[in-house]
């Protein structure tokens, strides 16, 4: 039997619903009704949820909690990119970015898996703070189902992807990253198609391996940014322990088990790694296995020495991994305006 303390209701799964649902002399179908309040109807409150009894609502509110993340501020940034931050249930603070391409009929939200981040790459603002702690799933999902609603809101559409880009390595809060995905995906969820998902990773090889293992239905993204290992090191530490090497046959395997796409992330730096020899280094990256290349658009933040390519090398950058037949596509900074963008979400005022 559960021990029923005042605990956050969504930590239990459907069976230990039930269990403590009939103990209490309630027929079992009602742990299911409560779950899908939860996770279908996303209920941030026991008073929501209608086809319960009264004197059930109320032991369920004596007894448990909803520890739903709350909208702390809302920015918006001039080109539509809207940036979110939202308090936690212990005053921690996390943001979420809605980037709206309404010309592609597409909607996205980048959501956050933790407090801060231990990875300390060195063009990122989140890198700068310390990892205080991993998101529960719910406070992952959470993200989701209020960037949705804020998407309705202001353009009269729901979000289409989900991108786990924002603060945090989701593959080191790998627990929370799976479970939220599967509140996402499955028919007791939202049922979202997880090809609409993608979780973006600086390099953890046997995470990758993980998730591979795992059969996972999203699709991954390699957040890469230089094309050998000596300048890979100088920004990304990660790399000193998952080098190049490691991590192309963990992608490889990756591919090969479950066959999803995969994308690199390439920020551009000025001088750093936008030469036409970085642009063949990344050429033998590209084929191993089919991949997508998202060059980015720098982004500045405080105490970081690199500045963005200009547009003629970064035009010279994709035009020679265009000639080799690799996919690209060049992304330019959205909600920049509000430290909305890639690399710079750290809950600044």
């Amino acid at each position: 039997m559960i021990d029923v303390v005042k605990m956050d209701i969504r930590k239990l799964s459907l069976d230990e619903i039930r269990e403590v649902i009939t103990a209490k002399g309630e027929p079992a179908f009602r742990a299911k009704q409560i779950y899908e309040w939860l996770w279908q109807k996303s209920a941030f409150s026991f008073e929501e949820m209608t086809n319960l009894s009264k004197p059930l609502r109320q032991y369920l509110d004596e007894n448990f909690e909803i520890l739903a993340i709350k909208t702390d501020k809302v920015q918006k940034s001039n080109d539509g990119t809207i940036k979110s931050r939202f308090v936690l249930h212990d005053g921690h603070m996390i943001e979420s970015v809605l980037i709206p391409v309404p010309d592609d009929d597409r909607y996205t939200v980048c959501v956050s898996t933790q407090v801060g981040c231990s990875l300390t790459c060195k063009f990122c603002a989140t890198g700068q703070m310390k990892r205080l702690r991993n998101l529960d799933p719910s406070e992952i999902y959470d993200q989701y189902v209020l960037v949705n609603k804020q998407c309705m809101e202001t353009f009269g559409h729901p979000l289409t992807n989900v991108v786990y880009m924002g603060m945090g390595e989701p593959l080191l809060a790998y627990a929370s990253t799976m479970k939220s995905v599967e509140y996402l995906c499955e028919p007791f969820g939202l049922n979202i198609s997880p090809k609409r998902i993608t979780v973006s990773t600086a390099g953890i090889a046997k995470m990758i391996k993980k998730l591979a293992d795992e059969e996972v239905k999203f699709n991954l993204a390699l957040s890469l940014h230089a094309a050998d290992d000596i300048k890979r090191d100088e920004i990304m530490p990660i790399n000193e322990q998952n080098n190049l090497e490691v991590l192309m046959e963990s992608l490889d395997y990756f591919y090969q088990k479950t066959g999803n796409k995969i994308s690199y992330e390439y920020i551009a730096f000025q001088n750093f790694n936008d030469s036409i020899e970085d642009a063949k280094n990344l050429t033998k990256l590209c084929k191993i296995f089919p991949v997508k290349v998202n060059i980015i658009e720098y982004n500045p933040i405080d105490g970081s020495p690199f500045v963005k390519s200009d547009e003629d090398r970064l035009n010279l950058f994709a035009k020679y991994l265009k000639s080799q037949d690799i996919t690209v596509t060049v992304r330019r900074s959205r909600g920049k305006d509000i430290d909305a963008a890639c690399g710079q979400l750290a809950n600044k005022e």
